[in-house]
């Protein structure tokens, strides 16, 4: 399919015949002569009688109708490609809290604190989120948005490798990570927006309170799943007398997955955790539309070329006409 980007350019094809029509006769019959430097010893006026003084008309008319087509910008178009989008935009908030320290996870035969396993487990999830764009918030005293939503993946996993308990305080604001995640989204209006949030304590500090977090993110219809870390009280209160993970609000996390459309998970070792992931990976697609695209093909450049050419040609018979006289009149 061939079509013209901008056709009401053709409105200048009459252009140079109205001039015609409003231009006194010696006038117009000056402006249409294409004047070209002839050899100095060359009588201009035999040379202008030999070579008629101007272009002929159709080469006139040639060279304008395809300088206008070209100004137009003639494209072709190739066969609808459907893209698909497959990809999702997923915002994860960590607990950088004091509580995060405590070693009540097993990991390869060992128990180690929370965050390490945490960042083993997650840095498998994110490796592989192909296709999806990725965020990392971490929060203790307050949220701080360490990776913006990218779908550079290595650099949101090095920015997980690289943080450290006590970055930001030793409190848990909650409140603050969720809202913070939520105002990621604003800009993402077809999105299946969605947060994973992992915890293993209560909201204790922040400016924003978790009910007033979990308000906007109702309203922005992001998707919240909330990840519950640390080993049961029982098991933490004969595990070093640790006993953090008691102090584990299930209450609000169940309630901010369940009224934004997601899902509580209780990580309480690696496999678990592990599991939680391959749960996550089957999270829907994005609900957004197939898009339907058509390949195009600038063509300006033929139109354009036959201009050239008719442009040449004229120049080359003037030169021609004007060439043949010298060689007669050198011969009388």
């Amino acid at each position: 399919m061939y079509e013209l980007q901008w056709p009401w350019l053709l409105l200048l094809l009459p252009l140079p015949w109205l001039w015609v029509l409003i231009t006194p006769k010696r006038k117009h019959n000056a402006t249409l002569k294409l004047h070209i430097p002839s050899l100095s010893h060359v009588d201009m006026q035999h040379e202008r009688a030999l070579s008629g003084g101007r272009w002929p008309h159709w080469l006139m008319s040639v060279a304008w109708i395809c300088t206008v087509i070209a100004i137009a910008n003639p494209v072709h178009q190739g066969e609808p490609i459907t893209l698909e989008n497959e990809g999702r935009d997923i915002m994860l908030a960590v607990d950088l809290s004091g509580s995060m320290r405590e070693q009540d996870m097993a990991y390869q035969g060992r128990y180690v604190d929370r965050l390490s396993v945490v960042k083993s487990v997650l840095a498998n999830f994110i490796t592989e989120r192909q296709g999806d764009q990725l965020g990392l918030i971490l929060f203790a005293d307050t949220a701080f948005l360490q990776t913006p939503l990218t779908r550079d993946l290595d650099t949101v996993a090095q920015m997980l490798k690289e943080a450290q308990i006590g970055l930001v305080g030793r409190a848990t604001a909650i409140g603050d990570a969720l809202g913070l995640s939520v105002k990621r989204f604003n800009d993402k209006s077809q999105s299946n927006k969605v947060v994973i949030l992992l915890t293993d304590g209560q909201n204790t500090a922040g400016n924003l309170t978790p009910e007033e977090a979990l308000i906007l993110a109702k309203d922005a219809k992001v998707k919240v799943y909330t990840v519950g870390v640390g080993a049961n009280a029982s098991m933490s209160m004969g595990l070093f007398s640790m006993s953090g993970s008691s102090m584990l609000d299930e209450t609000l996390l169940k309630q901010i997955a369940e009224q934004t459309g997601g899902k509580y998970f209780r990580a309480t070792d690696t496999q678990s955790l592990a599991n939680i992931y391959q749960e996550l990976d089957a999270l829907e697609p994005l609900a957004e539309e197939e898009q339907t695209v058509r390949p195009k093909k600038a063509l300006f450049y033929i139109p354009l070329s036959i201009a050239l050419g008719v442009i040449a040609l004229a120049i080359f018979r003037r030169k021609l006409r004007a060439l043949t006289y010298v060689v007669k009149k050198r011969q009388a």
